[in-house]
């Protein structure tokens, strides 16, 4: 991580420079939320996730575990196999983070529709 100013030691979403921001985006994204939930169940593999997560091309799919992993939010394991098999899975902190999604998730499909 850079270094921060006196003014963004703490986390502090609204704040402008807060580095916590990124976080905030990424888990706010569609597919990120999407892909920690189908996650939540244990590892799987690309082609799963995908069938899984409707409509999600296969470059978006790859992008996203990308950041996820980036994040710290997944760890992605390649086997020494032929064909070689990849599986992701969610870290602790994916885990924690899968917690809110799920409440969110559960809301809108309660939710959407009924005003």
């Amino acid at each position: 991580m850079t270094e921060l100013s006196e003014d963004y030691q703490r986390n502090d979403v609204y704040a402008a420079m807060c580095p916590c921001r990124d976080m905030l985006d990424l888990l706010a994204n569609k597919w990120s939320a999407l892909a920690i939930g189908a996650l939540e169940d244990g590892p799987q593999r690309t082609g799963e996730l995908k069938r899984r997560l409707e409509g999600i091309s296969t470059k978006v799919l790859s992008q996203t575990l990308k950041k996820l992993e980036d994040h710290g939010l997944l760890i992605r394991t390649i086997y020494p196999e032929v064909p070689a098999r990849v599986e992701y899975e969610l870290t602790q902190l994916g885990l924690g983070a899968a917690q809110p999604l799920k409440q969110l998730r559960s809301w809108v499909e309660h939710n959407v529709g009924t005003h």
